[in-house]
Order: C-alpha cells, then structure tokens, then sequence
C-alpha cells in the first residue's frame, strides 16, 4: 500500500466466549488511518484486504492485539502507600506517574491494608473477536496526514 489509507467501519468487539465488550453498531462507525497504530496490529493489519460494504470476522490472538499480560504489573500494596483521604474500591484507575502513556493501574482486590492492583491493559492476554463491516475506504487527504489521524468525511473541524 503506497498511500495511506483511511478505513472506516463498524465492529463489534467480543472475547472468546462471545461476551460483547464493545461496539459501534447503532453510532457512528470506527475511522481510522491505517499504519498509525491507532488500533490493535492484528486489525490494522487484516483490514487492507477489505473493501467498502465487507464484513469478517476477524480473530486476533494476544499478541496480536494488547499483548500477553505481565505478572510483573500485577502488584501487591500496603494501603498505607495511598494518600490517606483515597477512598479506594475494586475497578478505579489511577496512573501513578503523570506523564502521558505512564502506565493505569485498576484495582483488582482490597484485603484488609492490602490493595491488589494491575497495571496491564485490560485486555491484555485476551483472545479478540471483531466483526467488521467496512463503511469507508479512501486515500488520507492531505489535511489528515498533516494531523496525523483521520477525519470523519475527511474534514476536521476542529483546531490543532
């Protein structure tokens, strides 16, 4: 592919026992520049192929999606290393640097002054399931490769 190419499309996302995790279906489709690493590589990479009013199933293993999970960023903590007015409950997510891409830890499991948290995607180690259907498929304009992202109809609308 000598020009970039801007794909839009509608997925649903489930995990390998259907569970729906995600979807665009009844909104506005997906739309993205491909080779950007904007979405998972696997999808980035199956989705070339396609043409406008295509649907496939595509399955991505982990490592072609967020990666295996790490037993390293899943971590036990003393409470005491919290500020002491957090009102920490399973499910929140902090960064513990504030550096963009520092990594977001969710917590797991509390007991007692002990906080189990995990700093993997959520999705990391899982197997995915998408079921596209291309709505879109283009040259990038000149103004989208100049931003670097795509532009739903291929006009921004916005300032950078």
């Amino acid at each position: 592919m000598s020009e970039t190419t801007v794909m839009g499309f509608h997925y649903t996302l489930k995990d390998k026992s259907g569970t729906v995790i995600d979807s665009s279906v009844g909104g506005q489709p997906l739309v993205v520049m491909l080779g950007r690493g904007h979405i998972v590589p696997g999808l980035d990479q199956a989705l070339p192929d396609l043409g406008v009013g295509d649907q496939k199933n595509i399955v991505l293993s982990p490592d072609e999606a967020y990666g295996p999970a790490n037993d390293e960023l899943r971590l036990k903590v003393r409470k005491d290393q919290f500020p002491p007015d957090a009102q920490l409950k399973v499910g929140d997510q902090f960064q513990t640097q504030p550096e963009p891409g520092a990594p977001v830890f969710t917590v797991m499991k509390i007991e007692n002054d002990e906080i189990f948290i995990d700093g993997n995607h959520p999705l990391a180690g899982v197997e995915l399931h998408f079921d596209i259907e291309v709505t879109e498929k283009r040259p990038a304009t000149e103004e989208e490769l100049a931003h670097g992202h795509a532009h739903a109809g291929g006009s921004c609308g916005h300032d950078h």
